[in-house]
């Protein structure tokens, strides 16, 4: 299946991550445009600025319009390949579907990992963000306990892979970058992560991953 008006901005180690791991689940063609976004360096493509205001990865380029935000352009990369089911089987599961995207992206990407990773877009005042990045990563660990409850078993939705599954997969890899112990503390959500490693889009995902990395 190819879909040449297909470009998809990301970054290494971001939350765009997920989209990426979706569209290779799809196995739609697509240009992947790299951005380099650290804590020290923020590197968008050419003339991102119009493309995406919010000056913010991922951004998905559908046949000219610009899709952004994770869960909104996870529905669109379902969207290319209905039969994998990637928003649920039921109507039940989609509902749970989207309960799961909202809550992540709003609590813990934007509530939790945002104070930690960005301290400086909560107070202008450099005193106050120590304790904006202790209380962040309180709230991360609030919301990893949370996972750890729901889970129940190697996907979050019913039996099979979904949106929520590649989501999951960047706040693990995140809350092992600030040294929690995942495996032992949270061992059903590792267990997740652990099983979608090894998928063939999460393992193209970390290819790419590496070699932009290396250049």
């Amino acid at each position: 299946m190819a879909h040449p008006e297909i470009k998809f901005y990301w970054a290494p180690g971001a939350c765009s991550l997920c989209p990426l791991v979706l569209l290779f689940e799809t196995g739609v063609s697509f240009e992947s445009i790299a951005n380099l976004i650290t804590k020290e360096t923020v590197e968008f493509a050419q003339n991102f600025s119009s493309i995406n205001p919010k000056m913010r990865v991922p951004v998905l380029s559908l046949k000219g319009e610009i899709i952004t935000e994770v869960p909104a352009i996870a529905i669109a990369i379902s969207s290319f390949a209905p039969e994998l089911h990637l928003l649920g089987r039921t109507t039940m599961e989609t509902i749970r579907v989207y309960e799961w995207m909202n809550w992540l992206s709003g609590t813990l990407h934007a509530h939790a990992f945002g104070g930690l990773l960005r301290p400086e877009r909560m107070s202008d005042e450099k005193a106050a963000l120590p304790g904006i990045e202790r209380k962040s990563m309180g709230n991360v660990q609030n919301c990893f306990d949370m996972i750890e409850r729901k889970l129940n078993g190697l996907y979050a939705v019913g039996g099979a892979f979904t949106v929520v599954d590649s989501y999951l997969f960047v706040f693990h890899r995140w809350g092992e970058g600030h040294g929690l112990d995942m495996k032992r503390a949270y061992p059903k959500y590792t267990a997740l992560v652990e099983n979608l490693v090894n998928r063939p889009s999460v393992q193209r995902v970390l290819v790419l991953e590496k070699s932009q990395a290396d250049l």
